[in-house]
């Protein structure tokens, strides 16, 4: 086999090309997921702040 035959056949081969997409869309997925708990993390903790200064005496509606 000369260099040219290996090098085209390695342009051909798209058998490691699956492995590629199935990594890049896993990424996709936890970056999303990331995203989502950060969001969710976050308005969590403003109703928990705002349920403490509520029991507190201040007069806070938490429910927006």
């Amino acid at each position: 086999m000369n260099i040219k035959q290996i090098f085209v056949d390695f342009i051909e081969d798209e058998s490691g090309l699956t492995a590629v997409e199935y990594a890049i869309a896993g990424g996709l997925v936890v970056g999303g997921m990331i995203a989502a708990f950060n969001t969710l993390g976050t308005n969590a903790q403003l109703k928990i702040e705002c349920l403490a200064s509520a029991v507190n005496g201040a007069s806070a509606d938490c429910t927006s």
